[in-house]
């Protein structure tokens, strides 16, 4: 009986090792995501929202007290930065800092960084935090598809559309 035992409870122990083993293959060991910056996560992107900085700023501190085990630490409005924690269901706490910068007179950009402060691996979590934060923010503002490479590229277009046929500058009279 013993030994039945002895052998259900190594079995046990090499699935759980197993599971474990696949589970870390299946998301990158790294413990901080930034939007924008982390190759590991290229979808994890800045938000794009067409409305002042400030109301921006309150949207997303409400986002943060709506969001389950989500705290709001601190909110600095004068560098439009908000700190947050979130618990998982183990306890493990992240730390989130969100910052809202003006790109255009009329856009302005989110973006979050998440970091664990236990492990070097967090099974996907960051870019998990960060997703919920944006999927609560957009239902309260609604998100601008804005890609800045893209509006660098049509002024590049414009500017070079001016040149004269040599290249240069146009001239009076072209």
């Amino acid at each position: 009986m013993k030994r039945k035992l002895f052998i259900a409870a190594g079995s046990l122990a090499g699935v759980l090792v197993l599971l474990m083993l696949v589970s870390a293959c299946m998301w990158p060991m790294i413990n901080v995501v930034e939007t924008g910056k982390t190759p590991e996560y290229p979808e994890v992107q800045p938000g794009y929202y067409s409305t002042e900085p400030e109301r921006i700023l309150r949207e997303s501190a409400a986002s943060v007290e709506a969001l389950e085990r989500w705290t709001l630490v601190e909110q600095d409005e004068a560098r439009r930065q908000l700190a947050a924690e979130r618990r998982t269901r183990l306890g493990f706490v992240d730390d989130i800092t969100i910052r809202v910068e003006p790109v255009t007179e009329f856009v302005s950009q989110v973006n979050v960084r998440s970091a664990s402060r236990v492990g070097k691996g967090d099974f996907g979590q960051n870019a998990r935090n960060i997703e919920e934060f944006f999927t609560e923010l957009d239902s309260r503002l609604g998100s601008v598809k804005f890609d800045p490479s893209a509006d660098a590229e049509a002024d590049d277009a414009a500017e070079g559309g001016e040149e004269g046929e040599d290249g240069g500058a146009p001239q009076d009279g072209e």
